[in-house]
């Protein structure tokens, strides 16, 4: 009797349940799902590019066809046309470079120096950074370019 009951009620409920059907298109749509797809392919691209880490300092760097990217490091040296010497984003005198040089190299495994030089920069000046980093034992150099346009 029970089970009758319960059958009874269950097909009243659900006979009587009149649903409306059309053919007719939806005449609002909804952006808030385009929006949300949007803005994580935005965020996705943002996580995955790649950032290029320069110093404050601008210089104008020489042409080169065959430019490679330089690996990225914290050992960045540059020297703008106005033979001013930085180690970072500090100022230092050719004299006081070694030190500075021990000083930023001291957390770093890399030993891999990046030389910034305005394309104006006497080689004079590149040599003495050269050596000034030799004397606080870094081996490797790079002098960065630009890719020159054709």
């Amino acid at each position: 009797m029970v089970e009758c009951k319960t059958k009874n009620i269950f097909n009243k409920f659900f006979i009587d349940m009149q649903f409306k059907t059309s053919n007719e298109p939806l005449s609002i749509f909804s952006f808030s799902s385009l929006t949300d797809i949007v803005m994580l392919l935005v965020i996705f691209f943002l996580l995955t590019s790649q950032f290029v880490i320069q110093t404050g300092v601008k210089v104008k760097l020489p042409a080169s066809k065959t430019n490679e990217p330089a690996a990225s490091t914290q050992l960045i040296v540059t020297l703008t046309a106005g033979g001013a010497v930085y180690a970072g984003n500090e100022e230092v005198s050719i004299d006081q470079l070694p030190a500075k040089l021990n000083t930023m190299k001291a957390g770093i495994t890399d030993n891999n120096l990046i030389i910034r030089a305005d394309k104006t920069v006497a080689v004079d000046l590149v040599i003495q950074v050269i050596d000034a980093a030799r004397s606080s034992g870094i081996d490797k150099f790079t002098i960065e370019t630009e890719r020159q346009q054709l």
